[in-house]
């Protein structure tokens, strides 16, 4: 994947997280997930009052891809408006690799465009599996 591919994503996660619902935090974040047809899948962290019950933007956009019919995820990219690029909380970290492989690639990236590349195997080592 080419720096063109990868800041044409970066765009996109950037524009969805404008739909983010973080009245509490004031902390937006905005995710897709592209599937192994190259389908976008978007999603925002929602939040509530009863924190708890807050979701992810990474889940919200893995959730919206499963519920689409998605069977792996090929790339997601993340967003936030962090001095260094965002990086996704333990319980995202493990829904992603739950469907993900090898070849996923993961970008964490911030509203500056610096962005990092990882494998799901280097942002969460030992992962639970069943």
């Amino acid at each position: 994947m080419g720096e063109k591919q990868i800041l044409s994503y970066i765009e996109t996660a950037i524009i969805a997280r404008e739909n983010a619902y973080a009245k509490y935090s004031n902390f937006k974040v905005g995710a897709i997930v592209v599937d192994e047809n190259n389908n976008i899948y978007k999603g925002v962290n929602v939040e509530n009052g009863s924190y708890g019950l807050s979701n992810c933007a990474e889940r919200s956009a893995v959730f919206s891809g499963i519920s689409n019919g998605m069977k792996k995820i090929k790339v997601i990219c993340i967003v936030a408006d962090t001095k260094e690029p965002v990086s996704p909380c333990g319980a995202c970290r493990q829904v992603i690799r739950e469907f993900s492989n090898n070849e996923t690639i993961i970008i964490l990236a911030n509203l500056n465009k610096d962005y990092k590349l990882y494998t799901i195997e280097e942002l969460l080592p030992y992962a639970f599996k069943l």
